[in-house]
């Protein structure tokens, strides 16, 4: 049921619909250097495939998981000849080209500035993140997306109707929510669409001389809505997740959790960043959200998933819901930024290592004051770097827990009594 032809080929209006670019490019045979990039069955490699039945020129098709550069001197080598001889160019569809090897992709850049190849492209990757600068430069990047349900329908419904290609010489009977349940499970992805409808009636056993698909038999079809995870996908899934966290948002939290574990999203990675986040967005002003970020890894590996998600959801909603402060990431990065600009200095005299014989020979402790030695266990002393001295890099917050910090530290720095409030 692959369309043949730029009529007949549905969706991704923004950029085959009539007058535009794309499409203006293949009527006229002007079609330069691409890469078509997007979701499972959303078209690329049928547009590919109209492309190569409209054009004037040579097609030639390889998939980057099985070819390699020899392959690619095969093509260059009858391209060379068919611009020679005949005065034809040549494209040249590589599906899965963010396959490629850095070695790879430059094999074949000499013949695409010379004009010997015309390369298309067809990804589900974002070739801006997994392909090589020196190939995207010189190709016109096509984004498709996700079909609507809409045009899902449509080729469902053309395959059923279609005795020539399609599924239409069966007597097929297809309830109204069947369809609805297919279409809205394919998730915008034709592919799935049509294979499970092709499932559903090749082995639904006639019966009064119809084949009647019902709702339990497409659910039986198409089990597990395709959820579409790319590393571009994957890494804007989980920022979002990361961003709710943040945001006090559990709801958008847990949503973002589900759609990333249902996807086959490895829970530990999960895990891992409740820990981060716990420290990054929490920190002191609740304690406790490290406790429970790392109670949930640990419940992770002893438990498994899916019980697991419940340990995991509870430390999601109790990250979102506490108190938020980003004090201990701010001071960190203040004092690792130090480290890296500042001089380095001896350690003053009186906080070096005591614990050797002869330590106090060198002078090494000599006028330290120990703390649990004066009331409050708090005596002020100087304990910086001296290259750093008077920097400050923990600034409580008035969040939660940490507001207590502040007022303490405060009571400090004023000359208070440890303990008692700052005035």
């Amino acid at each position: 049921m692959r369309p043949r032809t730029l009529d007949e080929f549905i969706g991704q209006e923004h950029i085959v619909g009539k007058g535009r670019l794309l499409r203006r490019a293949i009527e006229t045979d002007s079609l330069q250097s691409s890469i078509f990039f997007g979701p499972p069955g959303s078209g690329k490699t049928t547009l590919a495939s109209i492309v190569a039945n409209t054009t004037g020129a040579a097609f030639c098709k390889l998939n980057a998981v099985t070819a390699g550069v020899k392959d690619v001197r095969e093509v260059i080598a009858k391209a060379e000849d068919e611009l020679k001889f005949y005065g034809r160019s040549t494209y040249l569809l590589l599906d899965e080209c963010h396959r490629w090897s850095k070695a790879q992709s430059d094999s074949i850049l000499p013949a695409i500035e010379k004009g010997t190849i015309k390369f298309i492209g067809s990804t589900t990757e974002n070739p801006m993140v997994s392909m090589t600068g020196a190939i995207v430069s010189r190709c016109r990047l096509f984004r498709f997306l996700p079909l609507s349900d809409g045009d899902v329908r449509r080729a469902v419904l053309a395959a059923l109707a279609d005795a020539e290609r399609g599924l239409g010489g069966y007597p097929v009977r297809l309830d109204e929510d069947a369809l609805e349940h297919v279409v809205r499970i394919s998730n915008g992805d034709a592919r799935c669409a049509l294979n499970a409808i092709e499932l559903a009636v090749l082995t639904t056993p006639l019966a009064d001389d119809a084949i009647h698909i019902d709702i339990s038999i497409a659910e039986e079809s198409i089990q597990q809505k395709a959820i579409n995870v790319d590393d571009e996908q994957f890494y804007n899934m989980l920022s979002a997740f990361c961003k709710s966290l943040r945001g006090s948002d559990s709801d958008a939290a847990l949503a973002w959790f589900a759609r990333l574990v249902y996807a086959g999203v490895d829970p530990r990675i999960i895990c891992r960043r409740l820990i981060a986040h716990a420290s990054e967005d929490v920190g002191l002003a609740n304690p406790a959200a490290m406790q429970q970020a790392v109670a949930a890894a640990q419940a992770l590996e002893h438990i498994g998933m899916p019980e697991a998600r419940l340990s995991i959801a509870q430390a999601i909603i109790f990250i979102c819901e506490s108190p938020k402060s980003n004090s201990v990431v701010m001071a960190v990065d203040a004092a690792f930024e130090d480290a890296r600009t500042t001089k380095d200095e001896p350690v003053p005299a009186y906080l070096r290592d005591t614990s050797y014989s002869g330590a106090s020979k060198l002078g090494s402790g000599i006028g330290y004051k120990y703390p649990h030695d004066y009331p409050g266990h708090y005596v002020e002393q100087e304990y910086m770097p001296p290259s750093v001295r008077g920097h400050r890099y923990y600034v409580p917050s008035d969040q939660g827990t940490e507001a207590r910090i502040r007022q303490r530290s405060e009571a400090r720095r004023s000359g208070s009594a440890p303990g008692e409030e700052a005035e």
